[in-house]
């Protein structure tokens, strides 16, 4: 973070000072962990459901904070009190991005850009992707994990300063409204949008339409002029064009989409390799990429990448250079790991959704191939709404269409997976339903064998994640 003092920090949330001087100057990262504090930095006292940020500032100041952003005043700790702390920390982020802002525009500044990527699924993998790409180019910040909303994003850009060139920044939205809020925040110089589906549909309210409109407010919050990076190969992401304050650029197989892949081919381990093209004028240009990430369906996150990497200046060497580096960086993300008994764990556990859960289970049947059995485990998708036991008869269908050999079902919320597989046609033993992890780890213990490529996929609330450490560490 740059440098504030106490009063300026004041001045940004709307908050008093109690119990330290106006002319302190903060230096230190911006933190709701007091197990993270450093020198000089700022402690975040949230409220939460089961702790109280509050009680934690003692702490925070005994290990170096120079400063507690509080909802009330704290005996003796250097504090700034704020009506609402979460608030505060948005209009502190929004401040100091805007100083930045000035600073990167005057001669000889960093030139400083600011990417939001939203979508229904793949936002982590993009910004992590684009985040590798830009950073061979310069500063760049970027979210650790999914740090994607109201507290994660402004955490995220007070980690920028008068260095950085790129900031790279995951919107997430579960409901209408809070892509304004965030863009409110950090509005982006580019905007991103993935692809609209069914994740997060029950906190919409009014189906995957209504997705659309709150997926939209990105393009809406762009700054003056600002370019909206946009996948030509779904209408309703289309449609967001007429949102656009400047540029669109659409990335896709689409005939007039100006960055398109061609040539697409996967190796043995579900690597894509292809051939990225930009047309500008009708005139082509093109290069050739091999991504380390595993699954076809990441060749859709490199597009977005590349696309939104132009947009912001890079040449095409550079990104194909920089996608064909990019490692996956978050974890339970499609993170692959070749067991010494010769089993091959593909950790997908992160987060669910009908779009990715398709996608995950079409990897795993490439990865296996005919030589090798395939073996899903799957838990709850979470928040689907009405649409829940519809979507998870569906991914219980695709399991027999394509042929997954053993599918493992965990907890009551799945259950309509192991349905959906019967009524395809399943019979037998291909498909098992468990009640939790402890009972999938102890079956899988027991089934799982040399040559085996074993899918774990689901919801991060569904707490297969467990299983898939459980998994990886088997092979320590």
């Amino acid at each position: 973070m740059i440098a504030l003092t106490t009063a300026e920090v004041a001045a940004a949330t709307g908050g008093t000072l109690s119990s330290v001087a106006p002319g302190h100057v903060v230096t230190g990262p911006v933190v709701t962990d007091s197990r993270e504090v450093l020198p000089g930095g700022v402690f975040v006292a949230l409220p939460g459901e089961h702790v109280d940020g509050h009680d934690f500032a003692a702490g925070a100041v005994a290990s170096g904070a120079g400063l507690v952003l509080a909802a009330r005043p704290l005996d003796g700790l250097p504090c700034v009190v704020v009506p609402d702390v979460e608030r505060a920390l948005g209009d502190l982020a929004r401040v100091v991005l805007q100083r930045l802002r000035d600073v990167a525009s005057v001669p000889g500044g960093s030139g400083l850009q600011v990417i939001g990527v939203t979508g229904s699924v793949g936002k982590t993998t993009t910004k992590d992707v684009l985040a590798q790409v830009c950073g061979a180019a310069g500063p760049t910040i970027a979210p650790v994990r999914s740090f994607n909303n109201e507290i994660g994003l402004p955490l995220t850009v007070l980690r920028a300063d008068e260095h950085t060139r790129f900031l790279v920044l995951e919107m997430g939205a579960s409901g209408p409204g809070h892509l304004t809020y965030l863009t409110g925040i950090a509005p982006p110089d580019v905007a991103v949008v993935l692809v609209v589906g069914q994740a997060h549909l029950g906190g919409f309210g009014g189906g995957v339409d209504a997705v659309a409109r709150a997926k939209a407010e990105i393009v809406a919050g762009l700054v003056p002029g600002g370019t909206a990076v946009l996948n030509g190969d779904d209408p309703r992401v289309r449609a967001m064009a007429a949102d656009a304050p400047g540029p669109v650029v659409l990335f896709g197989a689409a005939p007039d989409a100006q960055v398109r892949v061609e040539d697409v081919r996967l190796d043995g381990h579900g690597r894509a390799r292809f051939r990225l093209v930009r047309v500008v004028d009708g005139e082509r240009d093109g290069r050739d990429v091999e991504l380390r990430l595993v699954g076809e369906h990441h060749v859709h996150n490199a597009l977005a990448a590349a696309a939104a990497a132009l947009a912001v200046g890079l040449d095409l060497d550079e990104i194909a250079a920089g996608l064909s580096a990019a490692d996956a960086l978050s974890p339970h993300r499609m993170h692959v790991v070749e067991r010494a008994d010769g089993v091959t764990v593909v950790d997908d556990s992160y987060n669910a959704n009908p779009d990715s859960m398709r996608a995950a289970l079409k990897a795993l049947a490439v990865i296996a191939g005919r030589q090798r059995r395939s073996v899903a485990v799957l838990g709850e998708m979470l928040e689907l709404g009405d649409e829940s036991r519809t979507a998870h008869d569906a991914i219980g269908r695709l399991v027999v269409r394509l042929n997954i050999d053993l599918t493992v079902v965990v907890g009551s919320g799945a259950r309509a997976i192991r349905d959906g597989a019967n009524h395809e046609g399943s019979w037998g033993d291909e498909v098992v339903l468990v009640d939790d992890v402890d009972t999938a780890a102890a079956f899988l213990a027991d089934e799982l064998r040399a040559g085996d490529v074993v899918l774990v996929k689901s919801s991060f609330g569904a707490g297969l994640w467990q299983l898939g450490d459980r998994l990886v560490a088997a092979d320590a």
